[in-house]
């Protein structure tokens, strides 16, 4: 019954009415910069006025956010920095190698002794959690869209050997604290992430033919991280350039694809971020910068000759690509992508990229731009948008009045929804289009989610009659969105349920799974 229910409900999509009302604006907003509504929130946002509430989302610094303050508390992997997890990852790799020694010998005495890898995995399923409760608890919406919107746009792949430590400092002390900052900023402070490092090979790039000081050979036959070891804890020490950074800073992190580089360009790039590297676990494994790794000849990007100057030089040409046109381009058609339609109007990018040529890179000043664009406000794209599963599971939690505990429940929701957060293995980050998430499949894996979901629902009252009961839900989950199909079916599904209760979750999980709810 529920394959045929969420065939029609979910793949009937419902075309936005001619206008928008104080609170239809309010709704939308609500949408696209935070993750939906809660009850009743709506109301207060088109109370305030949407554009005064949104000046409040761009100024989140003085938004209080005390609740969320208080639930981070809970979880234990904020109170470990960089080196602790080291540490940590060092003691459960051990752990991992001792028991693959016992069970190769036919010892299965100890196989129960798991602690320190346990004690680990669930650190990072505490992570993803995070992001989750984050995302549902904060005042700061906002904020902690822009911050999804970059840790996808600099994705960084936590199965990789010591990103498993690296990334939780990647999240808390590169990406959030910038997230509404100047694009300049964030760009040098990602290149010199020991987890971007890391993921994209630049901490094994050295210059052909240098050597470190005799002195410095020692930490390169230290302890080791399995097969993606840091480049310090290598048997083997790097011997030349890697290009991936340098390839995917600029196709991906600032001019895209069609920014008018050349593979000489690559590798040049590449030449100069040679030396940049991470410190040896012990010592806390922070950015490094090696010397005598770089390569100490000129080089010439897009044009500009970059003289050999050290670190600076990285510096200097991060500052640069920040500065390209067609990197203000790339990254303003991916945020009008985000924030108002998967085809993002021309209109909208040309106002973003104006207000980012105005202000230097300034990420406020360019998402001002966006909302108040009439692009975003017109019509067409006003529930045209399909969520991403991180964005389905987090509206619903949010709509349905549900407290998101600290245990890693919902993240391994969204995991099985297609989305397992900080998983793509890709450096492109996970697709938000309508394209890559609706199909048959992934649609009945949400309405099962949502009828999941719907049992914890506590914003929508038990009401013994039928009607009354999907409008108040209507009116609760979808702000007075639900379209008369959606009601017809949830109703047809109702028929023969007598008890109330039944009833009620019933049709909030069909509520959640349907056309309107999936659709932002």
């Amino acid at each position: 019954m529920l394959s045929i229910v969420a065939a029609v409900c979910l793949l009937t999509a419902q075309a936005p009415g001619p206008g928008l009302t104080a609170r239809d604006s309010a709704f939308h907003a609500l949408n696209r910069l935070a993750y939906g509504a809660r009850p009743g929130e709506a109301d207060s946002v088109a109370r305030v006025g949407v554009m005064r509430w949104i000046e409040q989302q761009l100024d989140a610094d003085h938004i209080s956010d005390s609740r969320l303050a208080q639930r981070e508390h809970e979880f234990k992997i904020l109170h470990y920095d960089r080196g602790d997890l080291a540490e940590r990852f060092g003691t459960a790799q051990r752990e991992r190698q001792r028991r693959q020694r016992e069970m190769k010998a036919g010892d299965t005495t100890n196989l129960d002794a798991v602690g320190p890898m346990r004690e680990f995995r669930d650190l990072g399923g505490e992570l993803q959690q995070l992001a989750i409760v984050r995302a549902a608890v904060s005042e700061r919406q906002l904020r902690e869209v822009m911050v999804d919107f970059w840790t996808n746009h600099f994705n960084v792949f936590v199965g990789k050997g010591a990103d498993r430590f690296l990334l939780p400092s990647y999240i808390e002390e590169t990406i959030r604290p910038r997230a509404l900052g100047r694009f300049e900023d964030l760009l040098i402070a990602t290149a010199r992430s020991p987890a971007m490092l890391f993921y994209l090979d630049n901490a094994q790039s050295v210059a052909p033919g240098s050597a470190p000081p005799r002195p410095m050979m020692a930490p390169f036959r230290r302890r080791r991280f399995g097969m993606n070891e840091l480049p310090e804890d290598r048997r083997r020490r790097p011997t030349g350039i890697n290009e991936n950074y340098a390839r995917e800073l600029m196709e991906l992190h600032t001019l895209g694809v069609d920014g008018g580089y050349t593979q000489q360009d690559v590798i040049n790039v590449a030449r100069i971020f040679t030396g940049w590297s991470i410190q040896p676990p012990e010592r806390g494994a922070g950015f490094a910068y090696h010397d005598w790794a770089h390569d100490q000849g000129d080089k010439v990007v897009l044009g500009q000759k970059f003289e050999s100057d050290g670190e600076d030089e990285g510096v200097r040409l991060l500052k640069f690509l920040a500065s390209q046109h067609a990197t203000m381009h790339h990254v303003s058609a991916k945020l009008c992508a985000r924030f108002v339609a998967d085809e993002p109007p021309d209109d909208c990018v040309d106002a973003a990229v104006a207000a980012w040529q105005k202000t230097h890179g300034d990420i406020r000043a360019v998402l001002r731009a966006i909302f108040t664009s009439p692009d975003f406000w017109a019509p067409q794209v006003v529930r045209a948008k399909v969520k991403t599963p991180f964005e389905f599971v987090v509206s619903a939690v949010r709509a349905a009045g549900i407290e998101p505990d600290s245990t890693p429940r919902l993240a391994r929701l969204v995991g099985r929804l297609g989305e397992p957060l900080y998983q793509q293995p890709a450096p492109t980050g996970y697709p938000e289009t309508e394209a890559h998430w609706v199909n048959s499949g992934a649609l009945l894996a949400r309405m099962n989610a949502a009828l999941m979901l719907a049992k914890q629902c506590s914003s929508v009252p038990t009401v013994p009659d039928h009607s009354q009961l999907v409008e108040a839900i209507d009116q609760k989950l979808l702000g007075g969105t639900m379209s008369a199909h959606t009601k017809s079916v949830i109703l047809e599904q109702l028929a023969d349920i007598n008890d109330p209760e039944q009833a009620r979750t019933l049709a909030v999980g069909l509520a959640l799974g349907g056309p309107d709810f999936q659709r932002q």
